[in-house]
Parts: C-alpha cells; structure tokens; sequence
C-alpha cells in the first residue's frame, strides 16, 4: 500500500496550564495549600504574603485585584498605588529629666537593669520532656551494674518499640551482634532482668501477658486479691478477654465481688507503658467552612483563617508596567502567572462556599437534631445544584473541613448510601449509625443486644436493616460484639 498525507479535523479537550492549576488547587488540603504558595511565593517575586490583612473574611477580596475578573489583557494593567513615605520626627533641643541612676555606680546601674530586663527580654522555652531512652539510660547510670551489663541493657533499650515492648527474640539478637563483643544468651537475659526492673513498670516485656505481669508484681504484696489477679493473667488471660466469667469464677474458685475486684484491678494496668514517653505530633485541622445559625437558619461561611494572605507586589508590577523587551520578559511571565494563581486561590473558595452552602441546605435537620436526622444524600445532588461535574465536587469534599456547633466534619460525612424504609422512602447510613450507637449505648450491659435484635428493633421503627448490615455498621464504630460487651 502507497503511503498517504491526510487531513483530518477533530475536536479535543486540552487542559491549560491555568485550568490544570486550578484543579490542583482544588483537590489540596489547607495546610498543603499553604505549602504550595509558599513553595510558589519563593520562586516567584511578584507574589507576597500579606500578614498585615485582617482576619474579616472581607479583607480577603482587597488581595485581589479587580482586573482578575475578566480574562487577562494584553498589556500588563496594574492599578496604581501610593507608596508609603516614613516621616522622620526632627529632633528637639528640649533637654530630658536627669536620670538618677547616671549618679549610680556603673555595676549598679548594670544590676538594675539585669534584674528589670533579664526575665522580660529572654524569651521563655518550653522544655522538651525526656525520651523513654533518655528516661532508662539515666536510671541505668544511677544502678550498681558493671559497665558491661549497662551497655548490653541499653543495646536492649535500642531494641524495644514505641509500646515498650521487646519484640525480638533474644537468639535472633546474639546472632546479629559482632563476635568481638563476646555477648550470649546469658548476657542478654540478665541484661533483660535489670531493665525490666526500671520504671515504668512493665518496660521490657515479650508480650502483653509478660507486661501485666510485670506490673502486678510491682503492686504491694497486701494488695488485695492480687494472688488471684496473678493467676488470672498467668493463666486465663483468654477467658477474660471473651468475657467468660462463669469459667473464671469455676477455676479460681472466687466469688462475683472478687472477680469483680480482680477484673477492675486488671483493667487499670497499662498494656502500652511507654505511651507517656511518645513523641507523636498531634495533626491539627484547620476548618475551611465555618456554619453558625442566623435568623433560625443554618448558614455556611468561608473561615478567614484558612484563607492565604496572597498579593501580588504592587511595586514591581508597577515598575514592569510598558515594559516589554527581552531583560523583562521573564518577569513579565511571573506576573501573569502570579495573577492566575491568586485567581485560581479565589475560585477555589467560591467553590468550597458554594459546595459549603448547598450541603448545609439540605442538611438542616443534621445541625439541629445531629448524625439521626442526618437525610441521605449523594454527590450527583450537589453536581447538579451546582452546575459541575461530579468529580469536581469530589475534589471540593475531599480533606476539605466544616466546623459546626456539633463538631468539625470531613465535606464528605455529608454524603452516604441510604437504606430503604417499609414506607417506601430513605434512611441515611450515617443516621442507622447514629441509631445504633444509641441504642447499644443505652443497653443494658449484663444483657447486651445482639446484632439480630437490633435488627428488629430497626424494623419495629420502618428501617428495614439485615442483621449483616448491622454487623457492618457496628464494625464502622469500632463497637465489639455482644460476648465482648457484656460486663460481669
């Protein structure tokens, strides 16, 4: 076959630069948004952070300036603005009180204001609280050991996790040790003898039972019912997490108050010890909505906190105004893009409000009665109210946060399946949630309910739920089973 030239015309869809940013923008979080604009604001020298705006919601419309509206010129527009001129204060003849203290010795003077200024000019720092190495290596130097037996404990102290645990094996830790070193087994068990007898108690053990334990002998020896607690753990560790009371009364032939003693004196031990010495950072949401009620309504708003304070710099904008050759080219090119990207910022608020507000239309009866009145809701509703794609709402839902009176919720919390009512309407799933933590919350714990009897309770009121869906949904809330829920 002779090859061929052809035209062909055809229709495509091709994401600019401008509407690729923007999507981008708008499936990131707060806080990675505010990474991004400072990783931009660095690179760009036509941007800046405003820090000197207020936090009224209205102060974020000053950063944007009001030719971003329509589609950018071709020549660079750029409202004039007055530069601030510092005044200097002239200087005055008038002579000042004589201080008392130029009549003072110098050390003097120097005492007094070390003791005015020293405290107010220093600033204060929080202490840093010590690790669980740190924490058992001081208590280790303070013990009447060998140096030897010191460094094989704290090679152990290296080894525990962040529980305080000794996950691996001792055998398997001689074999990974140098042969110079001349470490066996021995070495190391008595290595692990002193560092389970340092605080906190239970630090160093194999595994939970070996950590209980460890810190029950720690209890004082009158301690009552401890004998029995001991043997409890030893030996029947199992049956007390199934809850199988009837056995552990008939092995350890107690009665109902010493095993109810014994099961409270169990449960206050700690099966994590090194919790108190975790350095885990705590991860803060900053909400991007903010719902309060006006006029017996429920209305969304956007949260001026979570809004950058972008701008762009007015003074080298100015400066490339009419400019056009070759040397500001490329600052040219940083000023466009400095202006989409703060267009791109506010649009992507205006979506998030607009999201905001149609959900908490719709969701009234959720912030007046909580998660059971919560109606059943998907993103399609919301895509068609709105006039976007669905997935553009997908965007806007996701790690995107609402503060209300009733907590801070993910956009997405709002929608769900929905569950059908012998009534022929729709029950939201997060409302049958809502339903059955109530109830098993107000269940009576020596007869807890079943997942077939909280189905038909849901039956009873319309809710038509299988016993597997209640299974599903009790899972959801990390409620255990009714064996595990049942107290003694």
């Amino acid at each position: 076959m002779k090859p061929t030239l052809q035209v062909k015309l055809s229709q495509h869809l091709a994401l600019t630069p401008q509407l690729q940013q923007s999507i981008r923008l708008l499936q990131l979080s707060t806080i990675e948004l505010n990474q991004e604009i400072e990783r931009i604001v660095q690179e760009n020298p036509l941007l800046e952070l405003d820090d000197s705006i207020g936090n009224d919601s209205t102060d974020y419309h000053k950063v944007i300036p009001e030719e971003l509206a329509a589609p950018l010129p071709n020549e660079l527009e750029v409202a004039e603005e007055s530069i601030p001129i510092l005044s200097v204060e002239a200087e005055t003849d008038v002579k000042q009180p004589l201080d008392e203290r130029e009549w003072l010795p110098e050390d003097s003077v120097f005492r007094h204001n070390r003791d005015d200024e020293d405290e107010r000019d220093i600033p204060q720092q929080a202490v840093e609280p010590p690790s669980l190495r740190d924490h058992l290596n001081s208590q280790l130097s303070l013990s009447q050991i060998s140096q030897r037996d010191r460094k094989i404990a704290g090679l152990l102290i290296d080894s525990l996790d962040d529980d305080g645990y000794l996950v691996q094996d001792l055998e398997e830790l001689v074999d990974l040790l140098p042969a110079e070193l001349s470490i066996d087994i021995d070495d190391l068990h008595i290595a692990l003898e002193h560092l389970q007898h340092l605080d906190p108690p239970g630090i160093g053990a194999r595994n939970l039972r070996e950590c209980l334990i460890m810190q029950l002998q720690a209890l004082p020896p009158d301690t009552p019912y401890l004998e029995q607690a001991l043997a409890l753990v030893n030996n029947h560790l199992e049956s007390l997490a199934s809850r199988d009371f009837s056995a552990i009364k008939r092995v350890l032939h107690c009665s109902d108050d010493c095993l109810r003693s014994v099961q409270q004196m169990i449960t206050r031990l700690n099966p994590r010890p090194a919790t108190a010495f975790s350095s885990a950072v705590a991860c803060y949401i900053v909400p991007d909505v903010i719902v309060t009620k006006i006029g017996g309504s429920w209305v969304a708003s956007l949260n001026p906190e979570a809004m950058p304070r972008l701008r762009i710099n007015r003074l080298y904008a100015e400066i490339l105004k009419g400019c056009n050759d070759d040397s500001t080219r490329r600052l040219i090119s940083q000023l466009h893009e400095a202006k989409w990207l703060v267009k791109n910022v506010q649009q992507r608020f205006n979506t998030i409000l607009k999201a905001s507000a149609a959900i908490v239309e719709r969701q009234q009866q959720f912030f007046e009665h909580g998660a059971v009145a919560m109606r059943p809701m998907v993103l399609r509703e919301i895509a068609d109210v709105l006039n976007l794609h669905e997935s553009t709402i997908s965007r806007v839902t996701t790690q995107k946060f609402m503060r209300t009176p009733r907590g801070i919720f993910e956009l997405k919390y709002f929608f769900g399946s929905h569950v059908s009512t012998d009534s022929g309407g729709a029950c939201s799933a997060t409302a049958i949630r809502a339903l059955i933590k109530q109830m098993i919350s107000a269940e009576n714990s020596r007869k807890p309910l079943s997942d077939n009897q909280i189905s038909e309770v849901l039956g009873q009121q319309g809710i038509m739920v299988a016993r597997r869906t209640v299974a599903k949904y009790r899972e959801s809330l990390q409620i255990p089973s009714v064996n595990l829920r049942k107290s003694f």
